[in-house]
């Protein structure tokens, strides 16, 4: 077998040497179909060549990919992780890393690309009107997958708590998402001036054309008395009648509002948040709004804005995170960081709360669960956050979610989270018992695959703790410490790993008789569900 597996290699490696292999798709950009030199992630999450990206966002132009899908030039953020895969690939291949593209060739490509557009929907343009420009706002299509806001009838939950964490037969390790309306929405502010106003109080039931280009007038108007009105009027609209939300929820009237959320006047800018919010409630208008460019504005309202400013923004982000197509991109764009820090230092409530539930759910996401792990005392800042009563039911679900990557385990192992939740546990009084579910889903995780934890949880006498929850815990909390006992025992015929390394005997007790002893249990590991 050896030689065979060196043979392999052998042919394996010239063929990298000819230069016959093409490059990965994903590594190619969509517009040139070259292999890109400078890399960038554009708002609606896919990678361009950068000045592919900036001259279709000058021409105004957004070309129909593959998928249907047209993306959103409005923000560019260099793609490092995919520069460094192309530079892994040009290295093993024996290629030049690729040039920066001419300026000219990328401008003849993209005036290819309008015409054709323009002609596959049936409109002839001549090479002065396409040298002009393209339409300021180009149709746009977008698909997106549907993310209920309700609860998901087949899967059971806790009557406790909608907070506790459900594990799927299907993923052990993974909570499954729960979904709810953000704080602010609810509110009644001191910037919701809406009653006593009469001349916002529309007379028809349901806007149409006329209705909306009062709207956008407004939205539009230089006067701050004007843009106020029409922010706190769609405020309303969209608070009160449910069904406006996605007829309103149209391109120009989101760019209009987009320019407003940056606005140094604090009452346009949070009700332009506040309606923000409302239309983001919807599932139809999730991905439209983050690929209109709005997490970047959200993400400096939060780092920045007002206390209730940065209110609707955590809103709004929690919100968009529900979906799940959004849920890369609003990482990639920056909004973990804000987050974490709102979780923690944010003086509203709301902020904090809706801060840890767009955490939870943009860390359902492998590459959101590995960035947040990386931000410096991120894993020590929410093991400490879990003891606190106010935020542990809604940090325990993110710290369940962090447990499930490598990345995750190794940290909050490295930061004594097996101590914490078993010294949790062990107090006789909870805020919930879904908190007590949590603990023990959250140290269930971190057991998965990790030789570290039986001795960590020997140290904290998790044994014992557990046998007590086994027996006079909920229903859910006794099956989960049921689980995580016959986890952390093993099987009958597996051999104390402890007591051999201590006693330094291992005469009669074969490597290859515990080499697959314990690849059965770390099968029966990765099967075992709650």
């Amino acid at each position: 077998m050896g030689g065979n597996g060196k043979h392999r290699w052998k042919i394996s490696f010239y063929r990298s040497n000819s230069g016959s292999r093409l490059p990965p798709k994903e590594l190619l950009c969509p517009i040139s179909g070259s292999l890109m030199s400078d890399p960038v992630v554009v708002s609606s999450g896919q990678t361009f060549e950068r000045l592919s990206a900036q001259v279709c966002r000058d021409f105004g132009f957004s070309p129909k990919l593959e998928d249907g899908s047209r993306p959103d030039f409005s923000t560019m953020i260099s793609n490092l992780a995919i520069k460094s895969t192309i530079q892994n690939w040009c290295h093993h291949n024996n290629t030049e890393y690729p040039q920066a593209p001419d300026l000219f060739s990328v401008e003849k490509t993209v005036r290819t690309l309008i015409a054709d557009d323009r002609e596959d929907q049936g409109i002839r343009v001549s090479e002065r009107e396409l040298l002009n420009g393209v339409a300021e706002t180009p149709p746009i299509m977008y698909t997106h997958a549907a993310t209920e806001l309700g609860r998901r009838v087949d899967h059971f939950y806790s009557s406790s708590s909608e907070d506790s964490v459900v594990i799927p037969s299907a993923s052990p390790l993974t909570p499954l998402p729960f979904a709810t309306r953000p704080s602010c929405y609810s509110s009644s502010s001191s910037s919701e001036i809406i009653a006593e106003d009469e001349t916002l109080n529309p007379n028809s039931s349901s806007p149409g054309c006329e209705e909306e280009e009062q709207l956008m007038m407004k939205l539009r108007s230089s006067e701050v008395i004007e843009q106020e009105e029409a922010v706190i009027l769609l405020r309303k609209l969209t608070r009160t009648k449910e069904e406006l939300r996605v007829s309103l929820c149209t391109l120009r009237l989101l760019s209009a509002v987009r320019s407003l959320i940056v606005s140094r006047y604090s009452t346009v800018q949070q009700n332009a948040l506040a309606s923000l919010v409302n239309l983001s409630l919807e599932k139809p208008n999730k991905v439209k709004i983050v690929r209109s460019g709005f997490v970047p504005h959200l993400v400096d309202v939060l780092k920045g804005g007002s206390n209730e400013s940065q209110e609707h923004a955590a809103g709004a982000l929690f919100s968009l995170a529900l979906e799940e197509d959004n849920k890369m991109a609003i990482g990639v764009l920056g909004a973990l960081p804000p987050l974490m820090h709102a979780l923690v230092r944010a003086e509203s409530v709301r902020t904090r709360h809706d801060s840890a539930l767009a955490l939870y759910h943009l860390t359902l996401v492998e590459s959101n669960r590995v960035k947040l792990v990386k931000q410096p005392n991120a894993i020590p800042t929410l093991v400490a956050l879990a003891k606190s009563p106010a935020s542990a039911s809604r940090v325990l679900l993110i710290l369940c979610n962090l447990a499930s990557c490598n990345e995750g385990r190794s940290a909050m192992l490295d930061a004594n989270a097996v101590e914490c939740l078993v010294g949790m546990l062990r107090k006789s009084e909870l805020e919930s018992e879904s908190i007590r579910e949590n603990c023990v889903a959250a140290l269930y995780a971190l057991s998965h695959g990790s030789m570290r934890f039986r001795g960590l949880a020997r140290e904290a006498k998790a044994v014992e703790v557990l046998g007590e929850i086994e027996k006079n815990g909920s229903e859910r909390a006794r099956e989960k410490a049921k689980r995580l006992l016959t986890e952390m025992r093993g099987r009958e015929d597996e051999p104390n790993w402890d007591s051999v390394l201590e006693s330094g005997a291992g005469v009669g007790l074969g490597p290859t008789r515990y080499r697959v002893g314990v690849g059965r249990n770390l099968h029966t590991a990765n099967s075992t569900t709650f």
